[in-house]
C-alpha cells in the first residue's frame, strides 16, 4: 500500500509540476534501430550520454520522459557520445534544442536529419594557426584527472617582446574549433585576430576542455541533491595553483589580477561569477554569459557576503529567449551586488531580447564583452 501511494504521489508531482516526453518520429534512412539513443544537455552536464537518459524503444520509435529539473533545458540527441551526435542534413552542427517546461505534462516530436561520425574521418579544423594544443592530458591533481588545454596567442606574439593579459575560458571544446565542438564554436580566435588588426588588442586565451560527465560538478561550488558533489573550488584551485603558473612560465604574460580574466557560459558562467567574487585577487576581469544561477540558491547568499569589492570588472550577458527565470536571475544577482557595494562602474549587464542559450548567441556577444572588460 505504501509503495502504491508513493507511485501515485510521484505521478501527481510530475503531472502538476510538468514533464516532457520526447518522441523521435523521424530518423536518418541509414539509422540502425539496434543502436541506443541518448538525450544529453545542460540538465545532466552535457555528458554525451548517461545511462539514465537513454531513450526507450517501441514501434520503431524512441522516446523518453524528462522531469522538470529546471525551468528551461538545452539538449541534443546522441548515440552515446559526442562522436555520434545529431546534425543537419549536410553534417554540420545544429544549435541546441531548447524546451521550457509548463505546469502540466507535454509531448514533443523530434526529427533527426543525420548523425555525425567524427571517428570515421578527421573533421576539418577551423582553429587558426596561432591556436596551439598546450597539453592533451594536463594533470589536474586537485581532482585526479587530466584535461586538454589549448592556447591562443595574439598575431604579433612571435614578432614582439610584449607581455599580454590572459583570458581563461571553460568548455574549451567550443572555444576555437568546429572540429572539437558539439554545438558550434565561439570563434574566439577569429574575433581576437580581427580585433588585433582593428584596435591593437592582444590577449592570450587559455581554453580548458570540460570533463563530460563531471562538467556539472566541476563548474559548481555548491552541492546539489540532484547532481551531486561540488568540485568548483577544486577546479578553480587547479586553474590558480597549477595551470596559471605553467602558463605564466611558458608564455609572456601579465600576471596581475587586472590582466587576468575568466569567462564562461551556462554552468561556466556560474563558476566564473563565483571565481570573480571569491578569487578577486587572481581574476580581475570576469565574463558571465547565461549563468546557471538556478543551480543553487546558495549563489545568491554567497554573493551577498562577497560583493564589497573596490576593484574588478564583471560583465553579465543573458538572452530573452533562454527561458523562464534567466533574465530575472541575472538582474536579481546584479542588484544584490550593487546593494552590497560592488562598484556600479565596474559592472555591466546586457540583455539581448532574441538571445538563446546557445554557442551562436555567445559567439556574437563575445566581442562586446571582451572589449568592455579590457577597455
Amino acid at each position: 500500500m505504501k509503495v502504491v501511494l508513493q507511485l501515485i504521489c510521484l505521478v501527481f508531482f510530475q503531472t502538476f509540476y510538468g514533464q516532457v516526453t520526447c518522441i523521435i518520429d523521424s530518423l536518418p534512412n541509414n539509422h540502425n534501430y539496434n543502436q541506443n539513443v541518448f538525450v544529453s544537455g545542460d540538465f545532466e552536464g552535457w555528458s554525451g550520454g548517461k545511462e539514465e537518459f537513454k531513450l526507450l524503444k517501441s514501434n520503431g520509435k524512441y522516446h523518453i520522459t524528462i522531469p522538470k529539473l529546471k525551468e528551461t533545458i538545452s539538449f541534443k540527441f546522441t548515440l552515446g557520445s559526442w562522436d555520434f551526435s545529431e546534425c543537419d542534413g549536410n553534417g554540420n552542427p545544429i544549435t541546441n534544442r531548447v524546451y521550457t517546461f509548463g505546469n502540466t505534462s507535454d509531448t514533443i516530436y523530434v526529427k533527426i536529419a543525420k548523425w555525425t561520425d567524427s571517428t570515421s574521418k578527421i573533421k576539418r579544423s577551423t582553429a587558426l594557426k596561432n591556436v596551439h594544443v598546450f597539453s592533451e592530458e594536463f594533470k589536474i591533481p586537485q581532482l585526479n584527472r587530466t584535461r586538454r588545454i589549448s592556447v591562443y596567442l595574439p598575431p604579433n606574439y612571435e614578432s614582439s617582446s610584449e607581455n599580454y593579459p590572459v583570458l581563461y575560458m571553460h568548455d574549451g571544446q567550443n572555444v576555437f574549433d568546429l572540429a572539437t565542438s558539439y554545438a558550434g564554436e565561439w570563434e574566439v580566435d577569429e574575433t581576437l585576430d580581427r580585433l588585433y588588426k582593428e584596435r591593437g588588442l592582444g590577449i592570450i586565451v587559455v581554453a580548458i576542455n570540460h570533463g563530460g560527465e563531471t562538467r556539472l560538478n566541476e563548474y559548481s561550488p555548491w552541492f546539489n541533491p540532484k547532481y551531486g558533489v561540488a568540485e568548483g573550488d577544486a577546479y578553480l584551485k587547479f586553474i590558480i595553483n597549477t595551470l596559471k603558473p605553467e602558463i605564466d612560465k611558458s608564455f609572456r604574460t601579465k600576471k596581475d589580477s587586472n590582466n587576468t580574466a575568466i569567462m564562461g557560459s551556462s554552468m561556466g558562467g556560474l563558476i566564473s561569477h563565483y571565481a570573480g567574487l571569491k578569487y578577486s585577487k587572481v581574476f580581475g576581469k570576469v565574463g558571465v554569459f547565461s549563468p546557471s544561477f538556478w543551480y543553487s540558491e546558495d549563489a545568491f547568499l554567497f554573493t551577498e557576503t562577497k560583493s564589497k569589492l573596490k576593484h574588478g570588472k564583471m560583465y553579465y550577458l543573458v538572452g530573452g529567449k533562454e527561458g523562464e527565470g534567466m533574465v530575472e536571475n541575472v538582474e536579481k544577482m546584479v542588484n544584490i551586488m550593487k546593494l552590497n557595494k560592488f562598484s556600479k562602474n565596474n559592472i555591466r549587464t546586457k540583455v539581448v531580447l532574441n538571445g538563446t542559450h546557445s554557442e551562436s548567441f555567445w559567439k556574437t556577444e563575445f566581442e562586446s564583452a571582451v572589449l568592455w572588460l579590457f577597455h
